[in-house]
């Protein structure tokens, strides 16, 4: 595990390389290959905010899912490492989530005139977001036994709005585009690949950036254990 760490790392750090050239240059030949993504025709270059603001939203979306299924393992099981993942998941989902709330009205701003407007679709991310940051809230400044509990009802509830926001834009007439993949649009396969391609970036960004955070938790919270148990102990080991 140690060695397939920094495996990891270089693979991540080559794909958001790859993604990011991918995502803001031309279509540009090379050789035998193209690279780049065409530049979308009523938008323009502006719309290249679309390769890191889809595949941000879509990262939250896994990491908030994996948040819900360790809270529900860890309700029923109590098991430690399960806490430690929903723990976890939420703050790396809350980050790509913070990054879909930026994106969005940089991108809104020169398309639709406005930074923000109260849609559907926007203000339910904002309260989803606003869910999870009051679960770090809670897991942060909380010091009852039973914050892990509270925090994993409170994951369990907050995943219920993940489908709604995504859902919103099928259900509601909202400013906010119409999906191009999957709801009877269509994307350039061209733009689609590279979208893919900052998605599976993003991914193995998040997934690294997890296995990091799980590790220094799990050793916090040893070393918080072994230095509860020593509170126990006088000095020449008995029981105080």
């Amino acid at each position: 595990m140690k060695r397939a760490f920094p495996i990891l790392g270089i693979v991540t750090a080559i794909l958001l390389s790859y993604a990011l050239c991918m995502a803001l240059m031309p279509v540009t030949h090379i050789w035998i290959f193209t690279v780049g993504a065409p530049t979308e025709q009523t938008m323009g270059n502006v719309q290249r905010i679309f390769y890191y603001h889809v595949p941000s939203a879509w990262t939250a979306f896994i990491l908030f899912f994996v948040n819900f299924a360790a809270s529900v393992v860890y309700l029923i099981r109590r098991r430690p490492a399960a806490d430690i993942v929903a723990l976890v998941s939420a703050e790396v989902g809350v980050v790509f989530c913070t990054v879909v709330l930026i994106t969005g009205p940089i991108w809104a701003r020169p398309v639709w005139g406005i930074w923000w407007t109260w849609d559907v679709r926007l203000t339910s991310t904002l309260v989803l977001w606003l869910i999870y940051v009051s679960y770090l809230f809670l897991r942060r400044f909380s010091s009852s036994g039973q914050t892990p509990t509270l925090a994993a009802a409170l994951a369990v509830l907050g995943a219920l709005c993940v489908p709604f926001v995504y859902l919103s834009i099928r259900f509601f007439r909202t400013q906010h585009p119409q999906p191009v993949i999957g709801g009877g649009g269509s994307i350039d396969p061209r733009m689609l690949h590279v979208l893919l391609i900052n998605w599976l970036a993003f991914s193995c960004f998040a997934y690294l950036v997890c296995w990091s955070r799980y590790r220094l938790e799990k050793l916090q919270r040893d070393v918080d254990e072994a230095h509860a148990l020593e509170s126990l102990l006088d000095p020449r080991g008995s029981v105080r």
